[in-house]
């Protein structure tokens, strides 16, 4: 699977030295220029998203999107080796509409079907995830649309099932929800100039004890994103894109206690595409980690893959 996403990834690298249409980085009203991750990675909050914002930009949408996430655990306590795979994937549809000129509302709804190899066997979830909502507002955009700075504030709403059996394992975080209402915050930034983009993000979220009494640790994300423009036209654009993403994780608490082997961060360099006809657009991307050490590194980061549609309304 890793030599499959390499494979993309130089496919997509090779792409960039192909001749462009325009002398600048035309984007149509309804381009949707990025799009990050909304599922709370490995070690987190429950499978539910890393970024749980999407983009800060133009155009206002409605979509499907498919996310999946690969691990390594360590199952057995007496061997050194990370032996166990573990698979995050989830289907969510989402949207950003907008209230006025300069304030939107963003809302995702996950489902979440989850797989784990053990020691005693194959476990499965599935089921609706925890819903987000957040208000997200333009502080800045230029005359010339080069510098445009964003920001926003959210809640995600406990729907998704906790069960407190999976807080044993290695990875606690193998649920469809986390039970207790987080909030978020977030801030986007980008550049454009000609046929070149750049996108900086980060946020912040806040979680809360749930009824299980059990506290998911605190998530800081943050990426930066390079956007090139490799063909456009009037109706169509297509831009090959790459960057990194990088995630750091709290401790988790029970009972206001602490829990060993529950902090840990990662980050990921990233590739791929996104392009748009009309009032559709379509992006996918592959992310592989530079650097991984999830659960006091009993679980290592493998690999993630994304792709989307979206409808510009």
């Amino acid at each position: 699977m890793k030599k499959f996403f390499l494979i993309i990834g130089l496919i997509l690298l090779n792409g960039f030295q192909a001749k462009t249409i325009h002398d600048s980085l035309f984007i149509p009203k309804y381009f949707n220029p990025v799009v990050l991750d909304d599922c709370d990675a490995c070690g987190c909050a429950a499978g539910n998203g890393s970024s749980g914002f999407e983009s800060l930009l133009n155009p206002q949408f409605i979509g499907i999107k498919y996310f999946a996430q690969h691990y390594k655990a360590k199952e057995n306590l007496f061997v050194k080796d990370l032996t166990k795979d573990q698979y995050f994937n989830t289907i969510q549809l989402w949207g950003k509409i907008p209230l006025t000129k300069k304030l939107s509302v963003y809302a995702s709804l996950p489902f979440h079907f989850h797989e784990k190899k053990t020691m005693q066997g194959d476990i499965n979830i599935n089921g609706i995830g925890d819903l987000n909502l957040m208000g997200i507002y333009q502080f800045l955009n230029s005359k010339d649309n080069t510098h445009q700075l964003n920001g926003g504030f959210g809640l995600k709403l406990p729907l998704g099932k906790f069960d407190e059996k999976g807080i044993t394992g290695v990875n606690p975080s193998f649920q469809l929800g986390t039970g207790s209402w987080d909030y978020q915050m977030v801030v986007n930034y980008k550049f454009q100039k000609n046929k070149i983009a750049v996108l900086l993000n980060t946020d912040y979220i806040v979680k809360t004890e749930n009824k299980k009494h059990y506290h998911f640790g605190n998530q800081w994300n943050y990426a930066a994103t390079g956007f090139y423009q490799l063909l456009g036209n009037d109706i169509t654009v297509f831009s090959g894109k790459a960057g990194f993403q990088g995630e750091v994780y709290d401790r988790n608490r029970q009972f206001d206690e602490v829990l060993p082997n529950t902090a840990g961060s990662a980050l990921y360099g990233k590739i791929g595409f996104e392009t748009s006809y009309k009032r559709f657009s379509l992006g996918s991307e592959v992310m592989l980690p530079v650097y991984s050490r999830l659960a006091g590194g009993d679980i290592e980061a493998k690999s993630r893959f994304s792709i989307f549609l979206n409808l510009g309304i």
